[in-house]
C-alpha cells in the first residue's frame, strides 16, 4: 500500500516536551496564564485525536483530483499521498486469536482498532506445493452473513470466505466462515495518548521526566498544528478569547496552505 519512497522507520514523531514548553513560552510571554501538566495531557490527547480524525475527510477531499485525473503527481508534492503518509505509522497487520468459547476471532493486542482494511483468512491445505491458501475475506453484515451461509448457491468456501464483526466489553470480535487456521487483518489503530511525564521538584516546580513521557504519534509536520490547537484549548481553560481567536486563525491558515 505504501509508496516506495516512504519508509515507516524514518517517520518522526512530535516531541511532547517541545510542544508543552512552546505552549508555556507563548502563554508566559503574553502573560496569559498557565496550564498544569495534567491539563496539558488532557488537551494533548484531545488535539491528537482531532487531527487524526481529520485525515479521513481531508483524504477524501484531496483524492477527488486523483479520480478526475487533475492531480499533479510529483515525488514530494502530492497532497493526497502526503495525507495518506501520515496514517502509515498506524497501519498494522494484526493476527487475531481464535476463542473457542465464542466460536470467533478476537483481538487480544493492546492496540485499539480504528478501521479494518483487508482481511486475510489462511487455510492449511494438503497440497505439498501450496500448503497454505490465503483468501481475501468479504466483510458483511450479520444479516447477510446468515443469509449467504444458509444458501447452497452462495455458501462461503475456503476460496471465498465471509465474515462479520461484533464487540464485547474489551475487544473486537470477528466471525469467519469457513473457520480459517489463521486470521490476519490489515488495520488502522488509534494513536496512543501523549503524556508529559513529570515529578515535583524541591521548590514545587514540575520537572520533565522523559522516561515516563509519551510523544505525540503524529508526523513531525503536524507540530505547528498541534501547538496552535493546544493553545486554542488553553484559551478556553484560562478564559481568554484572544488566545482562542489567534490560535484558530493560525490553524485555519495552516489548513488552507496544506489544501491549496
Amino acid at each position: 500500500m505504501s509508496p516506495l519512497y516512504y519508509n515507516k522507520k524514518n517517520i518522526m514523531a512530535v516531541n511532547v516536551n517541545t510542544v508543552y514548553t512552546t505552549v508555556l513560552y507563548i502563554l508566559n510571554k503574553e502573560q496569559r496564564g498557565y496550564i498544569t501538566p495534567q491539563e496539558f495531557n488532557s488537551i494533548a490527547a484531545q488535539v491528537q485525536n482531532e487531527i487524526f480524525q481529520s485525515y479521513f475527510p481531508d483524504g477524501n477531499q484531496l483524492n477527488r483530483p486523483n479520480q478526475n485525473n487533475q492531480q499533479n503527481d510529483t515525488e514530494f508534492f502530492n497532497m493526497f499521498k502526503d495525507t495518506a503518509y501520515k496514517l502509515y505509522p498506524f497501519e498494522q497487520d494484526i493476527a487475531f486469536t481464535y476463542v473457542g468459547g465464542n466460536t470467533a476471532w478476537q483481538n487480544n493486542t493492546a492496540n485499539v482498532i480504528y478501521k479494518l482494511g483487508q482481511i486475510i483468512s489462511t487455510y492449511n491445505t494438503t497440497n505439498v506445493n501450496n500448503p497454505r491458501l490465503d483468501s481475501i475475506t468479504q466483510l458483511t453484515s450479520k444479516k447477510d452473513f446468515e443469509l449467504i451461509s444458509r444458501s447452497k448457491l452462495t455458501a462461503p468456501t475456503n476460496q471465498y470466505p465471509i465474515c462479520y464483526t461484533t464487540n464485547n466489553a474489551s475487544s473486537l470480535i470477528i466471525r469467519v466462515s469457513p473457520k480459517p487456521d489463521i486470521l490476519t487483518i490489515n488495520c488502522l489503530t488509534v494513536p496512543t495518548n501523549p503524556i508529559w511525564g513529570f515529578q515535583v521538584g524541591g521548590v514545587g516546580q514540575y520537572v520533565y521526566l522523559p522516561g515516563t513521557s509519551t510523544d505525540f504519534e503524529l508526523d513531525v509536520s503536524e507540530q505547528t498544528n498541534i501547538i496552535t490547537q493546544v493553545l486554542k484549548y488553553c484559551g478556553i481553560i484560562i478564559n481568554d478569547p484572544t488566545i482562542i481567536q489567534t490560535a484558530e486563525q493560525e490553524a485555519m491558515s495552516v489548513s488552507q496552505n496544506e489544501k491549496s
